[in-house]
């Protein structure tokens, strides 16, 4: 393999034997005039599954704030064709099939009313519905492994949350572990169980060897934390913008820089990837005078966590838009967002745009990329979230004034046709 440069992995004296979300918004584009357009990319057909009214009962949803300015703490993870709805409005997690009936509900009972089929006796001898009461605080992320484990990150109360000493960040959060059954196991924290909160956590994922990894948002970068699967620390991996590999350190003609957008788990190895996107400066030729920033290209970085080396990166290739102004066009590159990989390792990479969003499909070897249009109406949408699966199901809760629904678009079929040809 081709190693580019290292970083400093951190292993565990726990570990067993073998066994701040970032937002980088790129430059604006100053528009007063004329149209925009991009090149046409084949639609891929969506399935709505279910649907969910807005309210407080255990098959609807909270999301009465969408209005209000704040972050929505909802999310979804689909695993083997179950749904695990995270509503931190409401502080509960609803469990569903794909036809949007209620399998298993965790709330806080201080805020929630009890289940309907909790409250008749009769009825609940014979149901196969599962009632979790958790105290949560204010849940978001979620993960399910391969045991049916259930994670949640939630938010400690105030008084018990830390500062770090060093960087005077505020840690706040943790990952709470359900067993199979819905019972309660511990939490952990950065050092593994009941340890000190994390910082702000961008997102959590489990692989296929029912280990834990969470991504957090630091005050200078990244940094992951890989837990086995009784919960203690293995690794853990810190990233700054100044130390992922840079192509063109020796340039001396252009003033670039980098930045990490994502940093996503492979599902069966040891493995990080480590989306970059790098920028230069745009300077004015009149002035001379730095007037704005220019994209250039995005790399995605293979980490060996185990000896902390990068391997050869694979371009990704960015969504060109396109600027009409009276007779003239210009394109204007935009980096994607990192999404997720697969089981199979393909990498997916996902963009809004005016009539919905794209999807883009990049093979492990960056040799095959597919796109599909994603049609979504944005202006019905007051909030959405997605979430891929571990065989490449593409997921997305989407939430209206009246209610929300849960739909998915079966990329994994379109991967598989492709494989096989």
């Amino acid at each position: 393999m081709n190693k580019k440069r290292s970083v400093s992995v951190v292993r565990n004296k726990l570990q067993l034997p073998v066994t701040y979300a970032l937002v980088f918004i790129a430059a604006a584009l100053a528009i007063t005039t004329g149209c925009a357009k991009s090149k046409v990319v084949a639609s891929l057909e969506k399935d709505t599954l279910f649907s969910l009214k807005l309210g407080n009962f255990e098959d609807q949803i909270n999301l009465f704030d969408l209005a209000s300015v704040g972050e929505i703490s909802t999310a979804i993870e689909m695993k083997d064709g179950f749904f695990y709805i995270a509503n931190g409005e409401s502080k509960k997690i609803m469990e569903t099939n794909s036809y949007g009936d209620l399998l298993s509900l965790y709330y806080n009972a201080d805020t929630n009313p009890t289940p309907s089929f909790m409250q008749d006796k009769a009825k609940t001898a014979g149901s196969t519905q599962k009632s979790i009461v958790y105290p949560f605080n204010d849940i978001s992320f979620i993960s399910v492994d391969n045991r049916k484990y259930l994670y949640v990150v939630d938010r400690m109360p105030v008084e018990r949350q830390e500062v770090d000493s060093d960087t005077k960040q505020v840690l706040s959060q943790i990952v709470l572990r359900f067993d199979s059954d819905g019972n309660f196991i511990d939490y952990l924290g950065r050092q593994g169980p009941g340890g000190t909160p994390f910082p702000y956590v961008k997102n959590i994922y489990t692989n296929d060897d029912n280990e834990l990894i969470v991504i957090c948002r630091v005050k200078d970068g990244f940094v992951a934390y890989w837990y086995a699967t009784t919960g203690y620390l293995m690794y853990t991996i810190p990233f700054t913008d100044k130390d992922v590999p840079d192509p063109y350190k020796d340039k001396q003609d252009i003033d670039a820089w980098s930045k990490i957008e994502n940093i996503i788990p492979d599902h069966s190895g040891r493995m990080l990837y480590v989306k970059v996107d790098y920028y230069k400066s745009y300077v004015d030729e009149a002035s001379k005078v730095q007037s704005g920033i220019d994209y250039m290209q995005t790399l995605l970085y293979p980490l060996n966590i185990e000896d902390g080396s990068y391997e050869k990166p694979i371009t990704i290739p960015a969504y060109t838009l396109q600027i009409t102004q009276g007779f003239s066009t210009e394109n204007h590159e935009i980096p994607y967002d990192f999404l997720g990989v697969t089981d199979s390792g393909w990498f997916f990479f996902i963009i809004s745009t005016e009539n919905g969003f794209i999807v883009q499909m990049v093979q492990p070897n960056g040799q095959k990329i597919l796109k599909r249009t994603l049609s979504v109406d944005h202006t019905v949408n007051m909030f959405y979230t997605f979430s891929l699966s571990d065989t490449g199901i593409l997921s997305a809760l989407f939430a209206q004034k009246d209610g929300a629904s849960v739909v998915w678009w079966r990329t994994d079929s379109l991967i598989q046709a492709v494989i096989k040809n």
